[in-house]
């Protein structure tokens, strides 16, 4: 068994030190899982990601906040300051609240626009999506579409002010 010792707030201090682009991040973590070649060890990075992610407020676990369509449970919330989108989340299960964290470290801290206008190339890059079941396959497209549709939601008020 090789134990590795990875570093999981890299993310979260790096981007406290310089606004890396949306590209930028999904290319550290193509870079990281890319550390492994066995997935066994990749979902221990997922599941490490989840224990990592920061609990979400009891009040924004309701029904407005959960995703359909995912087969844990799965609360999103958004938030804009200053034309930038923050986004929380969690899961009742550990695996897909490692997603929710990747999902999270994207796309969190970016305009509606540069949200709407990416394509989220990491997923298939790790190969993520081909190692999930199908209803967590579908959960995972979920999130983003809710992720987006936040952002969409924000740019048309935005517009509007």
């Amino acid at each position: 068994m090789t134990v590795y010792f990875i570093n999981f707030t890299y993310f979260s201090l790096y981007k406290l030190t310089t606004h890396m682009t949306i590209n930028e991040l999904q290319d550290n973590i193509i870079d990281e899982f890319s550390l492994f070649d066995d997935w066994m060890d990749k979902y221990a990075l997922l599941i490490d990601l989840g224990n990592s992610l920061e609990p979400l407020d009891d009040k924004y676990k309701n029904p407005q906040n959960i995703i359909e369509g995912c087969q844990s449970r799965v609360w999103l919330n958004a938030d804009l300051n200053d034309g930038i989108i923050t986004y929380q989340g969690e899961s009742d299960a550990v695996l897909v609240k490692g997603i929710v964290s990747l999902l999270i470290q994207v796309l969190s801290g970016h305009t509606p626009d540069e949200i709407l206008n990416t394509e989220l190339y990491f997923i298939d890059k790790i190969g993520l999506k081909e190692h999930l079941s199908p209803t967590r396959s579908n959960g995972l497209v979920a999130m983003v579409k809710q992720m987006k549709m936040f952002a969409l939601a924000y740019k048309s008020v935005n517009s509007k002010q």
